[in-house]
């Protein structure tokens, strides 16, 4: 699977994601749901919008990848994870099936995800895309609202070298008539959003463009205000369709995010005396506005558990880093993750200065014993590396 392998996992087509939902009765078509693409954010605003239709009394799926501690996480209805019965189940039953077709990963969980959310019968299904977005596996729905977050330079192996090249995959989910959120602002993908919706006839809403009705989220990343607005807008055209929800639901919603849905890893508070923090972004975009919030905490001297992924471009990310902080390098205990020497010799060209741990928690459990208490200690740059330490 492209979470632990990385690019020998990843398809480039739905053919096996149509054949599928054949074999399994279509299940995609039994359920409403929303669809929600993005660089960043999509995550957070997929968990937002499943937490306030749950606060609304809806019975709601969620869809969501990657998963941090148990595969059951990707697959939600009112924050309870699939039964692990349900799982093996559907594995037996649809064996012969997968081996045939040389099924990915990817592809056999959606269709476990399509099938059990038509199964239990949910009101609607937060469905968030695993990559890109036009040939990704999920993008055979056609929801009742489209949710692009962000646009940002990260898979682009796979999606494309520019922002307007990367936009036009993810636009592909932009479906005929259904109206599309457009979360965040960039110049150099408007064109890109306006001339597919336009070209698709789906009404085009720019988040960006309205004014949100200030609202507090137990998600504490600064950058989680962007969200907020999407999540208000998306909302909002949810309303249009009869969807009872007010907005005491939608605060209420927010507010219980992580206790509705079970999220973690966005900016998420370990530990005080010293101060522990974790976050899952892991580019240019996200760590854009994870790293100068380390900036907003009080505290004597920094710390950095860091580890990433060996197809992560350093050259983007690291010049963002703190120089006056002190790292553990890293290496996340998945296929993908890199070696934790090469990391370090990278960092130094940036004047990035720490030593090496064979693993994230003998780096995590040192720069604890090495911190004093008015300290604070980040662990990131990779979801994988913030995996370990939950």
């Amino acid at each position: 699977m492209y979470q632990r392998q990385g690019a020998t996992a990843y398809k480039v087509d739905l053919d096996n994601t149509i054949l599928l939902a054949n074999h399994l009765g279509n299940p995609h078509t039994q359920f409403k749901s929303v669809h929600v693409a993005g660089t960043n954010g999509k995550g957070s605003t997929s968990h937002m919008l499943a937490s306030v239709l749950q606060e609304a009394g809806y019975k709601v799926g969620l869809y969501t990848s990657p998963h941090l501690k148990d595969f059951r996480e990707r697959i939600r209805i009112n924050g309870i994870p699939i039964n692990e019965q349900y799982v093996v189940d559907f594995v037996g039953n649809n064996k012969s099936f997968f081996e045939e077709h040389k099924l990915s990963f990817f592809e056999m969980t959606v269709g476990l995800a399509f099938e059990y959310f038509a199964n239990q019968k949910v009101d609607i299904a937060i469905i968030e895309v695993g990559l890109g977005g036009r040939l990704d596996s999920t993008n055979i729905i056609t929801p009742e609202v489209s949710v692009i977050t962000n646009i940002g330079l990260d898979h682009m192996q796979f999606l494309g070298e520019t922002h307007s090249e990367i936009a036009f995959e993810k636009a592909g989910i932009i479906k005929k008539g259904v109206p599309v959120v457009i979360g965040e602002y960039h110049a150099k993908t408007e064109e890109v959003f306006g001339t597919l919706s336009r070209k698709r006839n789906a009404p085009l809403h720019k988040a960006y463009e309205f004014d949100a009705i200030p609202m507090k989220s137990d998600l504490q990343g600064a950058y989680q205000q962007h969200n907020i607005r999407t999540v208000q807008v998306v909302i909002a055209q949810l309303q249009q369709k009869g969807y009872g929800v007010g907005i005491q639901h939608i605060a209420k919603g927010l507010l219980h995010v992580a206790k509705n849905t079970g999220l973690q890893g966005r900016w998420q508070l370990l530990d005080e005396n010293p101060t522990v923090i974790c976050d899952t972004a892991h580019n240019k975009e996200g760590l854009s506005y994870v790293l100068p919030q380390l900036e907003t905490i009080a505290y004597d001297h920094l710390h950095i558990v860091l580890g990433v992924v060996s197809d992560k471009d350093l050259e983007r990310i690291l010049p963002m880093f703190p120089t006056h902080a002190t790292y553990y390098f890293c290496k996340p205990s998945v296929a993908r993750g890199m070696d934790a020497m090469a990391l370090q010799e990278v960092a130094s060209g940036f004047d990035l200065k720490g030593d090496v741990y064979t693993s994230v928690i003998e780096a995590f459990s040192t720069a604890k014993n090495k911190a004093n208490p008015t300290d604070l200690i980040f662990i990131g740059g990779s979801t994988f590396v913030v995996a370990e330490v939950l």
